[in-house]
């Protein structure tokens, strides 16, 4: 690594931290329902929204009415992508005259937006028509990012609520999730990356000739508009086939350093909100740090694993799958931000990372996508293993263990248990199924441990609603597009249904004031404690897993041999 490689990581984390506090501070006010500088312009908007949908916006919510609203919602969402998909044939803005995807495609990519995953078997520019684009993906990537934005608040409000039954209203949240958040943010980035060269406009594709003479169509469409969204609601589905590797998606290098800084905005900055709103700021950045360190690691390991020398290429900085524009730091950085995120987007291919950091990539999604994680998603998730390390502190103490003054008793951590462990089920399960039929080893573009890393990699990636595929993989095929849909909706579901029942059970006890016996989850303890459990969590589950793909991949590598 050279000189601007460490400056430009050191000015990326540097500007994340300043970030943080500010943004979630912000966010905090705006769900609180508090005035910030961006009431006056959107209030009015806000309350039209309630007054033609008719919603009450005083009502307050059940944890299985806000349960039930949730998945109407998103129901809604997954028929809307899903008739689009079908019928973009014949539909207006389509200049291609692109015709409708299979059921078993349209399936697959319904599911992935509504689920947050944004998992692509298809090439945006050749198989998807700009209405498809806008209409579908790029509303779900706002409305799901915003659903994973109301289960955290919900839960945030079932822990800090004394003695309540309620947990707010899912369609205020959604609403101002939307609104006061992602659609300004959005706005601005997207302006922003257009003035780098992302394109953004409804021509058709534009036929050129190469210097070797041969025609080629150059795709175009609005993609600026929903990069923007894609990378700050955590997303990633990109607009052309080769995401945020392609030149007209991330143009330079200071759009590829915005763009991977997006991702993590939010996620971060939900810390700060979640602390402000339980009433102890240090409690947010508790979390933050434990997200932080794990991150750090994992880079660390990545970027040491791509600059080594490697003895079947007899070269060091790996630059196959890689774009020359941003090099192996940028790409790594990016490959480990996309993947702690549960982001998608990739301005390189995982495929050619090498095994070590191909299996750090693995292991982000592994541990639950709770090192920041989805927006919104990353908090919940994250305090599913909350629950479960206190809970054990409870067990060293020798006392019912508690958390901001409320007992955990074993409901919420049987529902912990079950978040944990769902995603995990469709990890391992599908990975079982698929190595064993045919249909699933025909999709393989490689053998040995590296074939069996494709396979792992993408049910991890579905389980853990990342969305970035290792490649190498055909998906497109009636197993993949079924087996990773309903481990997409799994991995989605399994989590949040269960995260809100905690709520909904929390937000009913008595308030507990600390005492001498209380063990304090805002220490530089709890840190490494909650850290410890899960990578042991993780450890236990997919270290088998882990060993036949990328670990065993990484000694055969080094004594010469490839697959």
């Amino acid at each position: 690594m050279q000189a601007n490689d460490y400056l430009q990581l050191a000015l990326y984390f540097g500007l994340l931290l300043v970030a943080t506090p500010l943004l979630g501070g912000f966010m905090a006010n705006v769900f609180q329902g508090e005035r910030t500088w961006l009431t006056p312009a959107f209030a009015p908007a806000e309350r039209l929204i309630y007054k033609v949908s008719g919603i009450d916006s005083e009502e307050e919510m059940t944890w299985k009415k806000y349960a039930t609203a949730l998945l109407a919602f998103n129901a809604l969402g997954f028929l809307t992508v899903f008739g689009l998909m079908l019928a973009q044939g014949v539909l207006p803005l389509n200049p291609q005259g692109i015709n409708g995807t299979s059921v078993y495609l349209a399936f697959n990519t319904a599911v992935s937006f509504m689920t947050n995953t944004n998992w692509q078997a298809y090439s945006g520019e050749a198989a998807l028509s700009y209405a498809t684009q806008m209409l579908g993906l790029g509303v779900q990537n706002f409305v799901s990012a915003a659903t994973g934005i109301a289960v955290i608040l919900a839960l945030a409000r079932g822990i800090a609520r004394k003695q309540s039954n309620s947990l707010g209203n899912f369609w205020v949240d959604l609403t101002r999730a939307t609104l006061y958040i992602l659609l300004p943010m959005s706005l601005l980035l997207a302006l922003v990356l257009i003035s780098q060269g992302v394109v953004q406009t409804f021509s058709a594709y534009i036929p050129a000739t190469t210097l070797e003479g041969r025609e080629q169509m150059i795709p175009l469409g609005p993609a600026a508009s929903q990069i923007a969204i894609k990378q700050l609601g955590t997303n990633g589905g990109g607009f052309f086939g080769v995401n945020s590797a392609h030149p007209f998606e991330n143009p330079t290098p200071f759009s590829n350093f915005l763009q991977v800084l997006a991702i993590l905005l939010i996620p971060a900055a939900l810390t700060i909100t979640y602390g402000k709103i339980v009433g102890s700021a240090k409690q947010g950045w508790t979390l933050f740090a434990a997200m932080l360190v794990v991150l750090l690691v994992v880079l660390g390991v990545s970027l040491w694993s791509e600059t080594q020398y490697n003895s079947v290429l007899q070269t060091a900085h790996l630059m196959e799958g890689k774009e020359q524009r941003f090099g192996v730091a940028n790409s790594i950085l990016w490959g480990m931000t996309t993947t702690v995120a549960s982001n998608g987007s990739v301005n390189a291919m995982h495929d050619s990372f090498s095994p070590l950091a191909g299996g750090m990539a693995m292991l982000n999604m592994m541990l639950g996508e709770v090192i920041f994680g989805g927006v919104g998603a990353g908090m919940y998730g994250m305090l599913m293993f909350v629950v479960l390390t206190v809970f054990i502190a409870g067990l060293m103490v020798g006392r019912t263990p508690e958390y901001l003054g409320k007992k955990i008793e074993a409901f919420e951590v049987q529902m912990a248990m079950v978040a944990i462990l769902a995603p995990s089920a469709v990890i391992l399960i599908g990975t079982m199924l698929a190595v064993l039929i045919p249909q699933g080893l025909n999709s393989l573009n490689n053998q040995g441990p590296h074939g069996f890393s494709e396979i792992l990699y993408a049910f991890t990636s579905a389980a853990g609603n990342n969305g970035s595929a290792f490649a190498g993989l055909t998906v497109d095929t009636p197993f993949y597009n079924i087996a990773l849909g309903f481990g997409m909706l799994i991995g989605r579901f399994g989590v949040i249904l269960p995260a809100l029942a905690i709520a909904g059970s929390m937000v009913t006890k008595k308030y507990t004031p600390p005492s001498l016996g209380t063990f304090p989850t805002d220490t530089p303890l709890f840190v490494m404690l909650l850290i410890a459990v899960i990578l042991i969590v993780g450890a236990l589950t997919f270290f088998p897993a882990l060993a036949l793909g990328p670990i065993v991949e990484h000694l055969l590598m080094n004594a010469g041999r490839t697959f």
